[in-house]
């Protein structure tokens, strides 16, 4: 018997999502950072289980889902909500605390008509006292019919396995949808985006990861040489955060980038040539027509 089948990763921002896609996959295919709206792509995760249990379980991490305001934002929150009416089973993450977060109960206000299967994954149950974590999980049962509520650590990768084996046991029969050595859907141009963008959110402050985009202009491999030649354009919204993301000398630029090639290097187990241009997009958040341009939001 092969099982498979689609799996949402949902929840508000900051909760882990990325961390324990990366987690279940095996690879770090989804940036992370400390930073609330890092992840604003739909990025697909893929984990194939050997026998006795053979199965491909699909894991689709979303964007933070919040109250948004700006075009940007209402693009991000698109994208999770969008994955609802796609999957066989629903991971809605939250982390551990004292109570139900007010956001968690806006989130479950989308979920109040869906049919498909719910599981609540309490993220970073390092960070607080076990004997807290009993009423936290009751006050949660109060509040939505969840299938399961499992306790996680995804950044330590405690209790993954279990998830994984619960998730096994209500996954319907099925194909294999995709080749037993693919990781995700997401092209090596979008993962070497996505790195240079984790580099900027990591070494900038304030406004500067929220209005920061990267295109990759071109993307060359010399196997002969085992090189990758990249270049990219970070887009900015004004002349003070490009004059941010350079800075003194070209000395943030430059740390961006090494820090970036070194990863890339990493992941592509190649060497990588990389050039780093910056441009303003004025307003670029605000633009429908650059949000598409630069990979945000639906195309009409």
């Amino acid at each position: 018997m092969f099982k498979s089948g689609f799996i949402g990763i949902i929840g508000r921002p900051n909760v882990g999502k990325s961390t324990l896609l990366n987690a279940i996959v095996g690879e770090r295919i989804a940036i992370t950072t400390h930073k609330p709206q890092t992840t604003r792509n739909k990025i697909m995760g893929i984990r194939n289980l050997a026998e006795p249990r053979a199965a491909q379980m699909i894991f689709l991490d979303t964007p933070g889902i919040h109250r948004a305001a700006t075009p940007l934002n209402q693009a991000m929150v698109e994208a999770a909500t969008g994955t609802f009416g796609n999957v066989d089973l629903l991971l809605m993450m939250t982390e551990a605390a004292d109570a139900p977060h007010p956001d968690d109960r806006f989130i479950l206000e989308f979920l109040r008509e869906k049919r498909f299967p719910v599981f609540l994954v309490i993220n970073k149950i390092d960070l607080v006292d076990k004997p807290l974590l009993l009423p936290f999980i009751e006050s949660y049962e109060k509040l939505f019919p969840f299938r399961e509520i499992l306790p996680v650590s995804a950044l330590k990768g405690r209790g993954v396995d279990v998830l994984i084996e619960e998730i096994w046991k209500i996954l319907p029969e099925g194909p294999r949808y995709f080749p037993e050595e693919m990781m995700t859907d997401r092209s090596e141009r979008f993962i070497a985006a996505e790195i240079i963008r984790e580099k900027i959110t990591l070494r900038t402050h304030q406004e500067i990861p929220y209005v920061t985009a990267v295109v990759i202009d071109a993307f060359k491999e010399d196997e002969a040489k085992n090189l990758i030649r990249i270049a990219a354009t970070i887009h900015v919204e004004k002349e003070s955060q490009k004059g941010i993301i350079i800075g003194k000398k070209g000395a943030m630029l430059k740390e961006i980038g090494t820090r970036a090639r070194f990863e890339m290097e990493k992941f592509f187990a190649a060497k990588v040539f990389l050039e780093l241009f910056v441009r303003v997009a004025k307003d670029w958040t605000h633009d429908p027509r650059m949000l598409q341009e630069f990979g945000y939001g639906e195309k009409k």
